[in-house]
């Protein structure tokens, strides 16, 4: 068996694709056999009107391993939005959890011993969007989950990464703001 992971944090952010349809995930993973397992029972039983959290499935009855958990940052108070996010999205969500599986990021003994909590970002605007092409919208939360579980078991970005880059990186709400866009 592979060695205890602890919790591992890591996000993604992936677009591309028509306004409305960029993903960015953020994870964090641990073992279900301590503070993070009680952490996981209590988002999916203590409920919130708005912010559901539901099991990442493959369709219903057909659950993911290790166990992911998928969490709304938005409040869902529209149907066809539950129904994308309820559906496209936590069905992405279910495949970018196995592909982290099969990719090796995430160890195939430990599916039964670990945990994902996954804040999923999806825009409230796709509730909106006539013709909405759920294909690419599936791919786009499907990588981005993907990716960060990758990053996150694999601790990216490192901090030496992160000190080089300091100055260089600035955020893009940060320089729009500058830049009296916003």
């Amino acid at each position: 068996m592979s060695e205890k992971i602890g919790v591992r944090v890591g996000e993604a952010l992936v677009a591309g694709g028509p306004p409305g349809t960029a993903a960015e995930p953020e994870v964090a993973i641990g073992e279900m056999d301590g503070p993070f397992g009680a952490t996981f029972a209590n988002l999916l039983g203590n409920q919130v009107k708005g912010h559901s959290r539901v099991l990442a499935l493959l369709n219903t009855d057909v659950m993911v391993r290790p166990p992911t958990l998928c969490v709304s940052k938005v409040t869902v108070d529209n149907e066809r939005y539950t129904n994308i996010l309820m559906g496209t999205v936590q069905y992405a969500t279910a495949m970018g959890v196995l592909d982290a599986v099969r990719l090796g990021d995430i160890p195939r003994d430990k599916v039964d011993d670990i945990g994902l909590i996954v804040s999923v970002w999806l825009n409230p605007m796709v509730a909106n969007i006539d013709g909405l092409d759920h294909r690419l919208l599936f791919k786009i939360h499907r990588e981005a989950t993907t990716r960060a579980i990758h990053k996150a078991m694999s601790n990216q970005p490192s901090i030496d990464w992160l000190l080089k880059h300091q100055e260089k990186v600035i955020h893009k709400y940060f320089e729009k703001a500058l830049k009296g866009e916003i």
